[in-house]
């Protein structure tokens, strides 16, 4: 077995998954502590929420003005969008796949909006509802660019 067919890096994987389980016990410790009630949210906070969840894991897993997070992890051209984990087996190779995976990547963005508008939730708020006006933004961007193609198509007889 050659080392680009070794094992995934799952020691690698428990440590990221660790990490992500202590952070979300601290900031309900935090908010605990704090006197924070998650409760008082909205179905209205979770669809915006959801929505900031989308641009920043769109963003960080593919823009490239965030190619620098993914750089240090990723083979190819970390501009474009499209470039692949390293193959390491190890600690650099899992936060190449987190990084490189809009839904792994917004599971952990979702955890640090939702925690940062129960622990800060002026700035939690001003930030959530800034990342889904933006993804709004994309949608409606998208489907007019999308419906002005269409719009410009030859007719056919």
């Amino acid at each position: 077995m050659s080392a680009f067919e070794a094992r995934p890096p799952y020691r690698s994987y428990a440590a990221i998954l660790g990490l992500y389980a202590a952070g979300l016990a601290g900031a309900g410790a935090l908010s605990r502590a704090l006197d924070r009630d998650p409760q008082c949210q909205t179905a209205l906070d979770l669809g915006v929420l959801g929505l900031a969840t989308f641009k920043v894991a769109r963003t960080l897993s593919r823009d490239s003005v965030a190619s620098f997070v993914r750089e240090p992890f990723v083979r190819g051209d970390a501009r474009s969008g499209d470039e692949e984990p390293v193959r390491t087996g190890g600690f650099d190779e899992a936060i190449g796949e987190l990084v490189t995976c809009t839904r792994c990547i917004g599971t952990w963005a979702a955890a640090g909006l939702a925690s940062t508008q129960i622990l800060a939730p002026r700035f939690g708020r001003l930030l959530t509802w800034s990342l889904g006006a933006a993804a709004a933004n994309d949608f409606l961007q998208a489907g007019f660019a999308a419906l002005t193609a269409k719009a410009n198509e030859p007719e056919v007889d």
